[in-house]
């Protein structure tokens, strides 16, 4: 039988900041070029989710004003849906904007609480400050570490309850918080970063790495063939070297 995996898109044309629609085309091309089928389906505000038709979640970053359309149909109608695919495990991708959205709550500089959906163990609190640039963080797979590269642009800080784990330990950057050396979160199958760019065409290994694990999760099996990254590893390195090479000046 051929395996298939279906990834859902939420949110596309409104949290879809810094090309973040290419982490969702480099997990269908990664799948396809392997020979498993994959389809993406967008789903967005007053649309009907039916979490168990899906093996993969995506949601992108967006700027404020943005994530306020989609506040009302995420809270009233998506929250539970979400919460509940979390639960059992469903795979997912969250980048800055969509990370805070899982979480519990983000709190304004001057003090204003927007409660989130509550399905990560993670709050954020505004700073007047961004936290801008391209930076490295080192994230782990059954081979052992690895650097991934990428670039953040946020003013929240989110800091994670111990319930969560880090994705990775920053190297150069802000991550999180730019206080605690964390980046991004780990929880059940979730996968959450501020990594935009978008995050996974040059991490080819980070790809793979939700990949399997939405693999492991359906089918209980894992057999990835190799691919030619010869490119996309071509082009983090040069991103790495060149991050490392400014942070030293």
């Amino acid at each position: 039988m051929k395996k298939q995996i279906r990834i859902c898109h939420l949110y596309p044309d409104i949290l879809n900041l810094y090309g973040d629609i290419g982490n969702v085309i480099t997990l269908q091309k990664r799948l396809t070029n392997r020979g498993i089928d994959c389809t993406i389906d967008n789903i967005s505000v007053k649309d009907t989710l039916y979490v168990e038709n899906y093996d993969i979640f995506f949601i992108g970053g967006g700027q404020d004003f943005e994530q306020e359309i989609l506040l009302e149909d995420l809270l009233v109608v998506k929250k539970t849906l979400i919460k509940k695919a979390i639960d059992e495990n469903k795979t997912f991708l969250a980048i800055c904007g969509g990370y805070q959205l899982l979480g519990n709550y983000y709190k304004t500089w001057d003090g204003t609480v927007l409660e989130f959906v509550g399905a990560l163990n993670v709050n954020t609190i505004g700073d007047k400050k961004r936290m801008i640039g391209d930076y490295i963080f080192t994230c782990e797979d059954e081979k052992g570490c690895f650097d991934v590269i990428s670039f953040e642009n946020h003013s929240g800080k989110t800091f994670l309850s111990s319930d969560v784990l880090p994705l990775g330990k920053v190297i150069t950057g802000y991550g999180n918080n730019g206080q605690d050396k964390t980046e991004g979160a780990r929880y059940k199958n979730v996968f959450a970063s501020y990594g935009h760019g978008p995050l996974l065409p040059k991490n080819p290994r980070l790809a793979d790495l939700i990949i399997k694990t939405s693999l492991k999760e359906k089918y209980g099996t894992i057999d990835l063939v190799d691919l030619n990254d010869e490119l996309e590893i071509k082009a983090n390195n040069i991103m790495l070297e060149r991050v490392k090479f400014h942070t030293k000046k």
